[in-house]
This record gives C-alpha cells, structure tokens and sequence, in this order.
C-alpha cells in the first residue's frame, strides 16, 4: 500500500515527526538545501535581469535520487520544512527536482514539534507561498554580489582569504568604531558627596543632590574638588532637617517571552553562551530530544522569530498552571502590557516557549545534556514568568535640608515578588530600609564621604550587546547573527578579550578601505533601508529583480571606481624577538584560520612554524616543567605542559599555584557568574574552595 511522503530538513526532525505520523507516513530528511548557487562562480546572470543559476549541491545527487524515488510511490507528498523564508525556499527548490505542480496545496507548516501540531498541519496542506520564495532568493543573490564582487578585490588588494558581506561588514564596523571611540575618549572629573546618618543607631546614606532655591531645588554639577570642599565647609557645623518625606509604589514588569534575538542576549548574559552555542542547542531542543517515559518530543517552539506572541491555548494552559503552582494572586493582570511586535515580525511564528509548560526544567533533567538543560530551564522559566504578576515594591524618598544644601536618600522594599518567584533577572537586589523617619527630625551626621569619579569610556561590545544593535539598527535578521559573528572571528578582523570584540588591524584596514570605496555597504542607515526593501518582497509582493536591480546599479559604479584606485596594501607582520630554529631569523605573529602562530619570515625558503605559548607561572604536576597556554585547532584554550610530547599532562580548566589540602594535587580554576571555583584535579578528591569576582 502506497504511503504519504513527508520531506523535512533534518534526520533529527524527521525521527521525532514518525513517531507522531505512524506507518503510513514516510518521512524523509533534505539534510538542509538540496540546490543553491555554485561556489566555483558567481551563479548570478546579471545581463539577463539578474537570474539565478541554480545548480544540485555537490554529494546531493544520491540523496536526490533516493527522494525522487520517494515521490514516485507516494500517495501524496508533503513538503515540511521550517516555516519560515528559508524554508519555503527549500520546499521550492524541493518542488523543482521532484518536478511537483507549484500550485499543488502539498507544503505544510507547523510551529512546534508536537503530536497535535504535526496531524493539525498534514490536514492544512497549501501552495507553496512564492513572495516568501522571493523574499528568501533576494537575500541570496544580494549577499552573493556583495561577496563574490567585494572578496576578490580585498584578496587582491590585501589579503588572500578575506571576505566582506552585507551584514558581516556593518557589524565589523561597528566595532571598529566603538574602538576609535574609546581611543579618543577623554576622562572627565566629577564629584559625589555621600551623607552617612544615622537615626536610632540605624546608618543610612544620602547623597548630595543640588541647593535649595527659593520653592525649588536646583541641582548642581560636581565637577572639582573646590566645589567639594566650598560645600562640606557651608555644611560641615550644620543641622540634617528632615524636610520632606514621599511614600510611594511601583511595579516591577516581566519581560516578554523569548524572541530570537533576545534569547541570544539572554544565553549570552546569564549563562555564557555564544550566539552559535544558543542557535545550536535551541535548534535540537525544538527538533527533538529522548525523554523519558515520553520518547523524542520536540521541548520547544520553532526558534526563529520576530513575535512575542503567543497563542491562545498556550495561555490558558500557562494560566492555568501558575494559578495551580503560585496561587491566582500571581497571575498577569488582564490590562496589563500586550505583546507588540514590530512591523517586520512575522506574526504567524509565536515566541519560543516550551510546547508544554507542564514539562517543567527539573522533569526533563535527567533526559537533558547539561546545555540543553540550561538553555531549555531560560525559555521555560522567562515564559513562564511574562504571564505572571508584576512584583510590587514600597519605595520611600527623603529630602534632607542642610543650609539651603539638599541630600536626598531613596529606600525601597518588595512587598510582592509576582514573577521574581521564578525569575529575576537582578539576583544580587536586595531592599533598602530607610528608619522610621518623620518631617521636620534632625538628624545626626556619623560622617561625610565625597568621592572622585572620572566618566568611563563607552565599552566595548559584547555578543549580547552587538546583537541587540543590530536588531535595533534593522540590519540583517537575528537568525544571522550567530554565522555573521563566526564569520568576522574566522577571518581575523576581530577578536575576543574578556568577552568583548576588540578589531585587530586587519579588520580597521578593511573597514576604512570599505567606507572609502564602498560607503553604502557599511553604512548602517543604507543597509537598514535596504532590510526594509527585502522585507516588502515578502510583504507587498514587490518584483524582486526590480530591488536588486536599484542596489546594483551604484554598487556597480563603485566597483569600477574601487578596481581603478585602490592600491595594493601591505600589512606588515609583527616581528617578534624569538629566533627560528632553524635559519635563525626573528620569527613574526601572522594570523592563520585557528588564531595566531608564529612563522619564519624567510617563507618559503623556510617554512618553520610554531605555535604561540604564554607560560602561567605553574609547574607541570607530572614533570615539574612550565603549564603553557595553547588552542585546540578548533580555537579552544587548554593549558598543556612545555615538554610535550614528553610530557602529556594536559587541562581544559586553568591550573593555579595552589594545592589541594586534601590530596596536594594542583587546583584548576572554573569561571561561574557566581565567582571563581577551584576544584581538584584528582577526579577521585571532592574539595572545592570558592570565592567571589571582585
């Protein structure tokens, strides 16, 4: 008996969707896109309006024959995969091979991974949409001119390797220029006067605010140290009089559930992962993970989306159970903040959430690998939390007059921790009680305290905080970020300290060359209108051609401009002081695919290599030789003894000079957010000493 056909991407989605479709179904992965452009060429006939050639991915035509032998005794066959441009894009491509009717209803689109979702869609089929088809094939050959046009130029005049890109190129830029800014920054002096006073023993502070001015309280600028000193001298045999006295309250709002983007920044904020790490995890969390007692289930909602939307019967369901665990007093007030999307979300996708808020962090613990469990315990809990009531605090203002000289001291206190209960976002908040304090009391002064300040350079991004202004410039899409932030790593433009981008020189020298000769591709306001111009492909069903076609026309000129009069430059490798041993000259750091290494400048006479170590300051444990710093080849840091291969002693975690008390085995050292954990190194001692970040 003949079965119905279901092609989906991936072998993982395909194993979690049999299970919910039973023996008439057969379900078959596409292992991601089966035609795209080829590599070896541009793939974009540019005299013939810019149409695409398409060709089969190169090791596909095995797994093409198989699908087509498929389709030739299916029933019916149904296209499934990712609801979104991307996804159509696949069931086109995947349409064209198996030479299926386009206008036939066989695409069907689901949002989550679940028994109801999947029968819910094969009884939906529809055609496949052809503006979100456009929408995906505008972005494509865009960001293939951009690249294969731009790239050749910059291997011929820079570097061989290097590459630019719509988005990839801004985001570099970005940074480039937080790092001028911080270059050129210019520390500024101000001052701060604290108040410590006390009332029944009970010290509290306040701090200096301004002078009074007639009825009202003029607030003043500290800026030197004569001003300081001119103040605490006006103050010093004064009277604290309690001048007036506000009693207030305010809420404290959940965020909304999960989007993209800001689950990216939540990943990279709370529990250190990068924006590739999260894409990855989230990905199988909603293809589908072995539970036990339950078999592979898809944990949570599709994770690519613009909305914080979510549906009706994941609202009731959530309702009901945070009226079932915390009582109805937790539950969101009904008038309170609704979802707002941007005009670009894609509103058919909700946010991420769990597909069942029954299946609670702690019950899938044990099924769950440790990131997973991480990942999946943020959405659950951040889902969980936006229906939830918004805490309410007591706050409390004082307004302290001291010869015309007015401090001020604000104290709050929660008085209902609404959705705090599962999830707060600022763990080290605590309350501050102000003594009973009553108009017109003078208070006693313990002491004053003026500080010096100097204002602070803007800091540098981090992943979290460049995804987010990205997502608020309108460039590129979240869903791009992860491979974009790879992307400008693997081609050495920036690099990572202290978990924020630095640019390396070769980055500044790409993107000063990008801004003089090719200003719109790195120009956030041009990029951002030419997001919007794909998206109403999508939207308003515009011809796509016709878009490519407006950007193509400038960018074609300043190509021409850019061949002509960019001239060949040359950056120069930094020599260092270490010989090669092996024709004696001083050895220089260039960067290679895994970082930087040093070679021998008398390439290729020589080609003597060595990778670049930093000594710890420890002693090998097993030979007494020098623990050295070095990266794995796919870029992870280790620390490895010097006398290797003599020596195989090796850590992924950071040994210290300590020793165990227990064993006197070496303690390696393990970042938290919580602080810095020194565990023993022997797997069979338990001892653990912890301490706090400063």
């Amino acid at each position: 008996m003949a079965k119905d056909l279901v092609i989906v991407e991936s072998p993982a989605k395909a194993k979690t969707i049999s299970k919910f479709l039973g023996k008439n179904y057969e379900v078959k992965a596409s292992v991601g896109h089966i035609r795209d452009l080829p590599k070896s060429k541009l793939g974009i006939d540019i005299d013939n309006n810019f149409e695409p050639q398409y060709i089969t991915i190169r090791g596909k035509g095995p797994l093409i024959k198989e699908l087509k032998s498929e389709a030739k005794k299916a029933k019916r066959i149904f296209l499934a995969t990712d609801p979104d441009r991307e996804g159509e894009a696949i069931s086109w491509h995947l349409s064209n091979i198996l030479e299926l009717d386009e206008t036939q209803k066989n695409r069907i689109e689901f949002h989550e991974i679940t028994k109801n979702a999947i029968q819910n869609a094969i009884k939906k089929p529809r055609a496949i949409n052809k503006s979100l088809v456009d929408a995906q094939q505008a972005r494509r050959v865009l960001d293939r001119l951009v690249g294969y046009k731009i790239s050749p130029l910059l291997w011929k005049k820079v570097r061989k390797g290097l590459s630019a890109g719509r988005v990839q190129s801004v985001a570099t830029k970005l940074i480039c220029d937080r790092e001028k800014e911080i270059e050129n920054f210019i520390p500024k002096e101000y001052w701060s006067i604290d108040a410590i006073l006390m009332k029944n023993k009970s010290e509290f502070r306040a701090n200096f605010y301004g002078i009074k001015n007639g009825e009202d309280d003029e607030k003043i600028e500290l800026n030197t140290k004569e001003q300081v000193d001119e103040i605490i001298s006006s103050i010093k045999d004064e009277k604290y009089i309690v001048e007036e006295i506000k009693k207030g309250k305010k809420n404290r709002n959940p965020h909304p559930p999960f989007t993209t983007s800001s689950l990216q920044q939540e990943a990279s904020r709370r529990i250190g992962f990068s924006t590739k790490k999260t894409m990855m995890i989230a990905q199988q969390l909603y293809e589908g993970v072995d539970i036990k007692g339950e078999g592979t289930v898809g944990l949570v909602s599709y994770i690519r989306t613009d909305s914080t939307r979510i549906s009706e019967e994941a609202t009731n369901s959530v309702n009901e159970f945070i009226k079932s665990e915390f009582g109805e007093s937790y539950l969101k007030s009904p008038n309170r903040n609704k979802p707002t999307n941007k005009k670009e979300a894609q509103d058919a996708h909700e946010a991420i959430r769990p597909t069942s808020v029954l299946r609670t962090p702690a019950m899938v613990k044990e099924s769950l690998k440790k990131d997973q469990y991480k990942l999946y315990q943020l959405i659950w809990e951040r889902f969980v939390a936006s229906q939830m009531e918004s805490a309410l605090y007591e706050t409390l203002s004082v307004k302290i007059n001291v010869n015309n000289h007015i401090f001020r001291a604000t104290g709050s206190k929660i008085v209902f921790d609404g959705f705090l209960k599962i999830y707060n976002t600022a763990e080290n908040e605590k309350d501050v009680i102000l003594p009973d304090i009553k108009v017109g009391e003078v208070l006693e002064l313990s002491s004053l305290d003026p500080q010096q300040h100097f204002t602070q350079p803007p800091s540098r991004y981090t992943e979290a905080s460049l995804v987010k202004t990205l997502e608020e410039l309108g460039i590129g899409r979240p869903s791009t970020y992860a491979p974009t932030i790879s992307t400008i790593i693997s081609r050495g433009y920036v690099i990572i300290e202290k978990r924020s981008f630095k640019p390396t020189e070769l980055g500044i020298i790409v993107t000063e060359l990008l801004k003089e000769y090719f200003a719109g591709i790195v120009n956030e306001e041009f990029t951002a209108e030419m997001e919007e111009q794909l998206d109403k492909i999508e939207e308003e069903n515009i011809d796509w051609k016709k878009v490519i076609e407006y950007f193509y026309k400038d960018f074609s000129k300043e190509l021409e401009i850019a061949e002509k009069e960019i001239s060949k430059i040359e950056i120069q490798d930094e020599e260092t002081d270490i010989k090669c041993d092996k024709c004696g000259r001083n050895m220089v750091i260039k960067i290679g695919r895994y970082g930087k290494f040093l070679a021998c400048p008398g390439y290729p006479e020589c080609k003597n290599t060595k990778p670049i170590t930093e000594e710890i300051g420890v002693k090998c444990p097993e030979c007494g030789g020098e623990i050295i710093e070095r990266k794995s080849k796919r870029g992870r840091k280790f620390y490895g003894c010097s006398n290797y291969p003599d020596c195989t002693f090796v850590s992924w975690d950071k040994p210290s000079q300590e020793r165990c008390p227990k064993c006197n085995n070496i303690l390696v050292e393990k970042k938290s957010r919580k602080g810095t954990e020194k565990k023993c190194l022997n797997d069979k001692c338990d001892y653990v000493s912890k301490e706090k970040d400063e």
